[in-house]
């Protein structure tokens, strides 16, 4: 699997699991398959790594996510440029992820996840100005969004906001976070095809993984009916924050070695 190349067995394991749990919470929520697989592989490896391991399953899952909604063209159609502008956003994001130090994103990654958990409280009382400059609104957060996407593989937060100041339905919302998500990881797999990070041996070691997140993925689909999303969505906040303690935990510790 790529950017596991050197593990053991027993890590490739968890590391497929890791992507099975991911997939059921995203076919479960319509969203969450980077935020919970990106801080469970960055405990086992660095953030770079777990983006690497993430990208090829997370593409798979965008598509399928984004085609299920049902009148997904309609969607495209109104937020493409905020799609493109994630894409422009995504290459700078991706390219300094290929260049730096990847430790340090560990902390960019727990404040994207902090900034997740408080959405609710920061998205519906400070930014009025969004539904009168939808184009400015879609430029500014596609932008902010791809390169959080390209550094620690969350976008979630800056779009919950913005679906939040845009009044958009649940399907609508689900399709446009796929969208923008599926927009930023094809522009990252060109920087990393590029870079030499991704190529034909590494995209065929992600197999197993990109098998394990649609299977999960249509499971959770096939159960959303029938389970309450507020209980994942518990769980989910409560793992997330405990995530986000340990990757600080870890940036602090890197530095004081």
């Amino acid at each position: 699997m790529p950017g596991l190349e050197h593990s053991s067995t027993l890590i490739l394991v968890l590391a497929v699991a890791i992507l099975f749990l991911a997939g059921l919470v995203h076919g479960s929520l319509g969203l969450g398959f980077p935020l919970v697989a990106t801080p469970l592989l960055a405990l086992m490896t660095d953030v770079r790594s777990a983006i690497i391991i993430t990208l090829l399953p997370t593409i798979a899952v965008n598509v399928i996510s984004m085609v299920k909604g049902g009148q997904w063209g309609q969607s495209i159609g109104r937020f493409w440029p905020m799609a493109a502008f994630a894409v422009v956003g995504s290459i700078v994001g991706s390219s300094l992820l290929v260049k730096l130090d990847p430790s340090p994103f560990r902390l960019l990654l727990a404040g994207a996840i902090v900034l997740y958990l408080n959405t609710e409280r920061l998205g519906t009382h400070h930014l009025d100005f969004m539904p009168r400059h939808p184009q400015i609104s879609m430029a500014l957060f596609g932008l902010a969004g791809g390169f959080l996407a390209g550094t620690v593989n969350v976008m979630a937060p800056l779009l919950i906001i913005f679906a939040l100041e845009m009044g958009l339905a649940a399907t609508v919302m689900v399709q446009v976070f796929n969208l923008c998500f599926l927009a930023g990881k094809l522009a990252q797999t060109g920087v990393f095809t590029q870079a030499g990070i991704m190529h034909l041996d590494a995209a065929a070691a992600a197999l197993p993984g990109v098998a394990a997140a649609v299977v999960a993925l249509l499971l959770g689909m096939a159960l959303r009916s029938r389970i309450r999303p507020q209980h994942y969505r518990s769980i989910l906040r409560r793992v997330l924050a405990v995530l986000a303690a340990v990757l600080v935990a870890q940036f602090a510790w890197s530095v004081t070695r």
